[in-house]
């Protein structure tokens, strides 16, 4: 599914993510956990084509996605509210992409119904524009708007972030409703979260990849132990 080879990036003279390799299986949900600056978002962004590597690739489905346009058909991501059309309102934003992959508006109002409960009344027939909503209400509508259109990959940068613990657990088992066959990118800085939904856990220390396990009984402990060790 994914297939990075030799990707770095630097800002002038600065490097800030050196991977020489890193494949990801189509199905597998993976986290990607580091601390701030560590360079997830940097990854997710080389990913998905929004910053040009300095050197090496990046390929979806044998498709370098620098060089072509194909990838994004089967792959939608939420980093930011900057994914957000502000100035439409949240259905009218998820027409929008439901159109995009040929839904009516009515087969598109059909399946965001089943995300009335992290929704909560607040976003989906919610009368205001996207950049009137909390951060964590944009959030609940940008990772809603990923899951139209039946994606094969879908990369969430920080997605528990600035949302309620029962939105944390409902996000949580979205994920785990919609993984059958799907791909995850997930990032985060809580490591309870990765741990609890992610099959596959990888670790960004400067820019670096120093761990890539799959999740165990003593996958938590080892990754408390790494952090800890790495306190500043």
């Amino acid at each position: 599914m994914i297939h990075i080879q030799n990707l770095k990036k630097s800002f002038g003279t600065t490097e800030v993510l050196n991977i020489p390799e890193l494949r990801i299986k189509a199905g597998e949900i993976v986290g990607v956990v580091g601390n701030n600056g560590a360079g997830k978002t940097t990854l997710f962004s080389l990913i998905l084509d929004l910053l040009a590597p300095t050197s090496g690739s990046v390929v979806l489905k044998d498709q370098n996605v620098a060089l072509q346009e194909d990838w994004k058909k089967y792959t939608a991501a939420y980093l930011d509210e900057g994914f957000l059309i502000e100035f439409l309102r949240p259905d009218e934003y998820f027409r929008f992409i439901g159109s995009l992959h040929g839904l009516s508006a009515q087969e598109t109002d059909a399946f965001t119904e089943q995300f009335t409960d992290i929704s909560r009344g607040e976003v989906l027939g919610s009368k205001k524009l996207l950049r009137e909503l909390s951060k964590g209400n944009q959030k609940k509508a940008g990772l809603i708007g990923t899951l139209i259109g039946n994606p094969e990959l879908v990369i969430w940068d920080e997605p528990f972030a600035n949302l309620d613990p029962s939105t944390q657990i409902r996000i949580k088992e979205l994920v785990r409703k919609h993984a059958d066959g799907r791909t995850f990118l997930i990032s985060s800085h809580d490591l309870n979260h990765v741990y609890d939904v992610c099959e596959r856990i990888i670790v960004i220390e400067a820019g670096r990849i120093v761990k890539d396990v799959k999740k165990a009984d003593t996958t938590a402990e080892a990754l408390y132990e790494h952090f800890t060790e790495h306190t500043d």
